[in-house]
Protein backbone atom coordinates (compact mmCIF):
# COMPACT_ATOMS: atom_id res chain seq x y z
CA UNK A 1 0.00 0.00 0.00
CA UNK A 2 2.80 2.04 0.74
CA UNK A 3 4.26 1.62 -2.96
CA UNK A 4 1.26 2.36 -4.60
CA UNK A 5 0.89 5.85 -2.46
CA UNK A 6 4.54 6.80 -2.96
CA UNK A 7 3.77 6.38 -6.79
CA UNK A 8 0.60 8.95 -6.43
CA UNK A 9 2.31 11.52 -4.76
CA UNK A 10 5.22 10.95 -7.06
CA UNK A 11 2.81 11.85 -10.20
CA UNK A 12 1.02 14.81 -7.83
CA UNK A 13 4.28 16.29 -7.88
CA UNK A 14 5.03 15.72 -11.17
CA UNK A 15 1.97 16.66 -12.79
CA UNK A 16 2.06 19.68 -11.22
CA UNK A 17 5.25 20.93 -12.19
CA UNK A 18 4.19 20.69 -15.90
CA UNK A 19 1.48 23.55 -15.19
CA UNK A 20 4.94 26.13 -15.17
CA UNK A 21 5.65 28.44 -17.58
CA UNK A 22 8.20 26.57 -19.73
CA UNK A 23 10.65 28.23 -22.38
CA UNK A 24 11.52 31.63 -23.65
CA UNK A 25 9.30 34.62 -23.64
CA UNK A 26 7.75 34.67 -26.70
CA UNK A 27 7.00 38.63 -27.00
CA UNK A 28 10.61 39.41 -26.99
CA UNK A 29 12.72 39.09 -30.46
CA UNK A 30 15.77 38.07 -29.36
CA UNK A 31 18.15 38.76 -32.67
CA UNK A 32 20.57 41.26 -33.61
CA UNK A 33 18.35 44.06 -32.25
CA UNK A 34 16.49 42.55 -29.51
CA UNK A 35 13.25 44.42 -28.76
CA UNK A 36 9.78 43.82 -27.32
CA UNK A 37 7.73 42.71 -30.31
CA UNK A 38 5.14 45.51 -29.88
CA UNK A 39 7.53 47.67 -31.12
CA UNK A 40 7.69 46.88 -34.49
CA UNK A 41 5.90 47.71 -37.13
CA UNK A 42 3.02 44.72 -38.64
CA UNK A 43 1.55 44.80 -42.05
CA UNK A 44 -1.15 42.59 -43.36
CA UNK A 45 -0.97 39.73 -45.94
CA UNK A 46 -3.64 38.61 -47.70
CA UNK A 47 -3.71 34.97 -48.36
CA UNK A 48 -4.87 32.93 -51.53
CA UNK A 49 -8.44 32.98 -50.45
CA UNK A 50 -8.32 36.63 -49.63
CA UNK A 51 -8.29 36.42 -45.93
CA UNK A 52 -5.95 38.89 -43.50
CA UNK A 53 -2.90 38.09 -41.55
CA UNK A 54 -0.91 40.16 -39.62
CA UNK A 55 2.80 40.21 -40.67
CA UNK A 56 6.46 41.95 -39.28
CA UNK A 57 9.43 41.06 -41.00
CA UNK A 58 12.37 41.88 -38.44
CA UNK A 59 15.29 41.43 -41.32
CA UNK A 60 16.11 38.04 -40.55
CA UNK A 61 13.10 36.69 -38.57
CA UNK A 62 9.49 37.04 -39.61
CA UNK A 63 6.00 36.69 -37.99
CA UNK A 64 3.03 36.03 -38.84
CA UNK A 65 -0.72 35.55 -37.17
CA UNK A 66 -4.24 35.26 -38.47
CA UNK A 67 -6.10 38.27 -38.37
CA UNK A 68 -9.37 37.65 -36.61
CA UNK A 69 -12.64 39.37 -35.42
CA UNK A 70 -13.60 39.04 -31.35
CA UNK A 71 -15.34 36.14 -32.20
CA UNK A 72 -12.20 34.08 -33.64
CA UNK A 73 -13.15 34.33 -37.48
CA UNK A 74 -11.05 35.15 -40.13
CA UNK A 75 -11.33 38.85 -41.09
CA UNK A 76 -11.09 39.18 -45.25
CA UNK A 77 -10.95 43.17 -45.41
CA UNK A 78 -10.04 42.86 -48.80
CA UNK A 79 -7.01 45.62 -48.17
CA UNK A 80 -4.77 44.01 -51.01
CA UNK A 81 -4.89 41.21 -53.62
CA UNK A 82 -4.55 37.78 -53.06
CA UNK A 83 -0.48 36.92 -51.75
CA UNK A 84 0.04 40.14 -51.38
CA UNK A 85 1.17 42.47 -48.39
CA UNK A 86 0.51 45.57 -47.60
CA UNK A 87 1.28 48.64 -45.10
CA UNK A 88 4.79 49.33 -43.01
CA UNK A 89 5.77 45.48 -41.73
CA UNK A 90 9.26 46.21 -42.67
CA UNK A 91 9.81 48.91 -40.77
CA UNK A 92 10.88 48.82 -36.86
CA UNK A 93 13.98 47.38 -37.38
CA UNK A 94 17.61 47.94 -38.08
CA UNK A 95 18.14 44.92 -39.47
CA UNK A 96 18.20 45.51 -43.75
CA UNK A 97 16.48 42.96 -45.88
CA UNK A 98 17.48 42.08 -49.28
CA UNK A 99 13.95 40.38 -50.21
Amino acid sequence: MRVINSFVLLAAVLGTTACTEVGPDKSIDRGVDDKHLSQLQAGVWIDPEGCDHWIIDDGVEGYLSGRLDDYGKPICSGAGLPNQAVGPFKTGSTVPDSL
